[in-house]
């Protein structure tokens, strides 16, 4: 009698090399739980390294550091921002002398970034480069946390969130922007902070939305919730956004008007009758107040070193201090509208996608020690070139598979509409103001989000299970070798992230780009 031949799995239910070593790892209750700890840490870890190592180079006030190391001094001095005299920018490598008067000065940010600069200056004193960078390298250390976070909220893939933090821990605008003590990187932390509480605010609130309950009191309306602790955290964090730069006004509007908008798509899968009403006029104010009022707390909390001090720019313009206030944040608005000088690195919004102007933000001409008579040493904010234009083709991927969802009118989930509604309230603002001196590096704010978008669309290029044999094993091979040269580009531009001396010569091989010089 002959032996029964064994069935073998149709094609397309057969594991790729790389979905069986995935399927091995993760299914194991003990080594899949120690990855799940692991990977972030180790995330975390690399970021750390990147940004941490060498933070203090270079010892001078590099950029627009000249405004905000100074102002966080003064802060930590005096409670508000001090005017300085000549030959501050000298004298700040060495901490003696500084020339900070108590006279106020005209200052158009809000102060909370740079109290938190002023922290690491109170470490190390006004003259360690390192205490100055402090803050920011720590901020940017943990938004790359964060992205591994919101990643895997997004998606339920270990292995997409790694795939999303490792491209922020190795991107150079995240590096640069993070050994840098300026304002962004910081406000990147809080905004992503802000998106990772409204995250959790919707992954506990829809579903209780969504419960279908014939006896409900109201059917017409749905409920009104106002047990929302995440969303009174969103607040918070996007109020401390705004506390940095004003910039954060317009995520704190973007993701309001998302919780409201998906507060009316959860209703109508309940079957509430009036279930756009509902959402805007009887749950719309209460998500306001949850979510605005918090914000306003935070940002007038940061503001109390000038309100409890008497020295600060038009602190005295009237009795009332919130009046004062109130006239120092038209004056600052008067500002930012009309700001329009010149500037050899300014790059208007429109040329942003296209990465035609990265700022340098630190610059030596004639450094010694890179082994030949003609040195440079370069501190570039230029992102990974692959990464950048990688998240750009795959936001408008996603844009495409929205539409797409819409007129076919497939459900559509926040693994693909948040890095969308993210980098609409990071980038379209700035369409609006195309005469205004504004930079490249404000792009760090919306990096997160394209890396999110990248690794989404990487997930769908990898495939699916059900996807047949052959098309599973082309996907990842592609998505392998991608990411295999983005950590090589990522090493290739290391030099002129961290400002190494380097041959000139091998500085001209990265200015891939006219602007790029």
């Amino acid at each position: 009698m002959t032996a029964p031949v064994p069935l073998l799995p149709a094609p397309e239910a057969r594991l790729t090399r790389y979905g069986r070593l995935r399927d091995r790892v993760l299914l194991d209750p003990d080594l899949g739980r120690a990855i799940r700890w692991l990977a972030p840490l180790v995330i975390t870890a690399l970021a750390a390294v990147l940004r941490l190592i060498g933070v203090a180079h270079p010892h001078e006030l590099a950029f627009d550091e000249t405004y905000y190391v100074k102002d966080a001094w003064s802060l930590w001095t005096l409670g508000y921002e001090g005017t300085w005299g000549d030959g501050a920018n000298q004298a700040f490598p060495t901490g003696e002398d500084l020339p900070l008067s108590d006279q106020g000065a005209f200052i158009v940010h809000p102060p909370l970034g740079k109290w938190l600069i002023a922290l690491g200056m109170a470490i190390g004193g006004p003259e360690n480069s390192g205490g100055w960078r402090l803050a920011t390298a720590l901020f940017g250390t943990a938004s790359v946390l964060l992205v591994y976070l919101i990643a895997r909220r997004l998606s339920g893939s270990v292995v997409v969130a790694t795939v999303a933090g490792t491209l922020l821990a190795i991107d150079g605008l995240s590096i640069v922007m993070s050994r840098i003590a300026l304002l962004d990187g910081i406000l990147t932390f809080f905004i992503l902070l802000g998106v990772l509480f409204v995250l959790i605010d919707r992954q506990r609130t829809i579903p209780v939305l969504e419960r279908r309950d014939p006896d409900a009191p109201d059917p017409f309306w749905g409920p009104v919730l106002w047990r929302r602790p995440w969303l009174v955290a969103a607040g918070l964090a996007l109020g401390a956004a705004c506390a940095v730069k004003w910039s954060g006004l317009y995520v704190l509007a973007g993701f309001g008007l998302y919780v409201v908008i998906t507060d009316a798509l959860a209703r109508r899968r309940a079957g509430v009758v009036l279930w756009p009403t509902a959402a805007a006029f009887r749950q719309g104010p209460v998500s306001f107040v949850l979510l605005v009022f918090p914000a306003l707390a935070v940002y007038l909390i940061s503001w109390t070193g000038w309100l409890v001090t008497a020295g600060g720019y038009d602190r005295k313009s009237d009795t009332n201090p919130l009046l004062a206030l109130w006239k120092y944040h038209e004056s600052m608005l008067g500002f930012h509208v009309g700001l329009s000088r010149g500037h050899p690195y300014a790059s208007p919004a429109w040329e942003w996608p296209l990465l035609l102007r990265p700022t340098a933000v630190w610059v030596d001409p004639s450094p010694s020690g890179c082994g030949t008579d003609h040195c440079i040493g370069v501190i570039s904010a230029v992102p990974n070139p692959l990464i950048w234009y990688g998240g750009v083709a795959a936001a408008v991927y996603l844009i495409y598979r929205l539409v797409r969802s819409w007129i076919t009118r497939q459900p559509v989930g926040p693994e693909l509409t948040v890095p969308l509604v993210g980098l609409a309230v990071t980038y379209l603002p700035w369409l609006m103001f195309p005469e205004r001196t504004i930079f490249q590096f404000y792009t760090v704010v919306m990096m997160p989000f394209l890396v999110l978008a990248l690794a989404m669309t990487l997930r769908i290029i990898a495939g699916k299970r059900e996807d047949p044999l052959y098309r599973r094993q082309s996907g990842e091979r592609t998505v392998i070798i991608f990411l295999t040269f983005v950590v090589l580009v990522s090493a290739f531009f290391l030099p002129l992230w961290t400002g190494m001396s380097v041959p000139y010569e091998f500085w001209l091989l990265h200015n891939w780009l006219p602007g790029w010089v």
